[in-house]
């Protein structure tokens, strides 16, 4: 699946949301997710929309720069949005993920040595995090994202995705290192879990503005998005 849309996906359309000016203090969004599609259309729906609410609500998407599977759909609805894309991506990774040709459509791309450097460029170019349904990739990522939040290196907010229940085995993970007492600094780890794609920018702008990480997230930010 490369970048073009596909038909049954041409009919998603976001409205541009009232810019509160808080939102002014999130201006770029790093999501994770999977070069893979999938087993379920509803990965790749979800990403492909929410690609569309980045570019409505004038984010600017930082991502790993694949244009298959789930991170193909969301780089498709940013363009397709009018909006900005960050693409990273390690140069190992191009004919893996993507094609150089594929890799021409974004403006802003950034080829790294190394997985590591692409990472420390995502983390310094965002305001936000979040985990869509992907692999271990995926994976390593939004817990190495926790983990430098958890250690006090970052108070930016982590959202995760839970699409159809994906990241359930994940969270209960989460809930076992606390009550088994291994995860320590718990005020630092208070990831957001939303299960609709429309509550991630709402929950990443009423964190923002708190200050913190809390899965509270209030209905009259959500009401004017």
């Amino acid at each position: 699946m490369g970048l073009e849309c596909d038909a049954h996906l041409m009919q998603t359309t976001v409205s541009p949301p009232t810019r509160n000016p808080e939102m002014n203090m999130v201006k770029a969004v790093c999501v994770y997710c999977g070069s893979s599609p999938g087993h379920d259309i509803a990965y790749v729906e979800a990403a492909e929309y929410f690609g569309a609410a980045l570019a409505a609500s004038r984010l600017k998407l930082i991502f790993g720069g694949g244009t298959t599977g789930v991170m193909g759909a969301l780089a498709r609805g940013t363009l397709k949005g009018g909006g900005q894309v960050g693409a990273i991506i390690p140069s190992f990774l191009i004919d893996r993920e993507t094609t150089k040709a594929a890799l021409t459509v974004f403006e802003d791309l950034t080829i790294t040595e190394t997985m590591h450097e692409r990472k420390h460029k995502m983390f310094e170019r965002s305001d936000a995090f979040v985990a869509l349904p992907g692999g271990l990739g995926t994976l390593e990522e939004i817990v190495e994202i926790m983990t430098w939040g958890q250690l006090g290196q970052h108070r930016k907010p982590i959202v995760f995705v839970n699409i159809k229940g994906f990241w359930d085995p994940m969270l209960a993970m989460l809930d076992h290192f606390g009550r088994t007492g291994f995860i320590h600094s718990d005020h630092l780890l208070q990831p957001i879990v939303v299960d609709r794609v429309e509550a991630i920018i709402p929950a990443i702008v009423f964190a923002t503005i708190k200050g913190d990480t809390s899965n509270e997230v209030m209905p009259s930010v959500i009401d004017k998005m």
